[in-house]
């Protein structure tokens, strides 16, 4: 088994629902399901907080709010990080320092501080390490 620790992006967990996107849903639900048969992923608060919030309302197809509680329940029972205020602050600095956008700031420090390895996401350059941590777009 392999003992890699991924961190998923709220986008990774968006492309799930997204029926509109049939490509990138397969290779999520590809992804997702082999990492989590694995105990591999760690997720946020921030990101099971966007995934509700995108997913209800910014999809082509938004999902009915009781589905996405479902969702959520479900993410939640994976390994979350909760952002705390030495994470923003980190993030924070990490904003300025790597030039990032704040939200991906907060994304990266919580990937670390969950001692993932990899992070997959769509929003950073593919193959960009962050410490000993490396970026994965995996529709690419």
């Amino acid at each position: 088994m392999n003992s890699t620790r991924v961190f998923l992006d709220t986008n990774i967990l968006i492309y799930l629902f997204d029926s509109a996107e049939p490509s990138r849903q397969e290779q999520a639900m590809a992804l997702f399901t082999r990492l989590a048969a694995e105990g591999r992923i760690t997720l946020s608060t921030q990101v099971l907080q966007e995934f509700f919030a995108v997913s209800t309302k910014k999809l082509p197809t938004p999902l009915d709010p009781e589905k996405a509680i479902t969702a959520l329940e479900a993410f939640a029972s994976l390994p979350v990080v909760t952002v705390t205020p030495e994470l923003v602050l980190l993030a924070a600095q990490t904003q300025r320092s790597e030039a990032l956008s704040f939200w991906d700031a907060l994304i990266v420090q919580t990937a670390l501080a969950a001692g993932a390895d990899i992070l997959y996401t769509e929003d950073l350059q593919d193959g960009r390490r962050f410490g000993h941590m490396r970026v994965e777009n995996p529709f690419t």
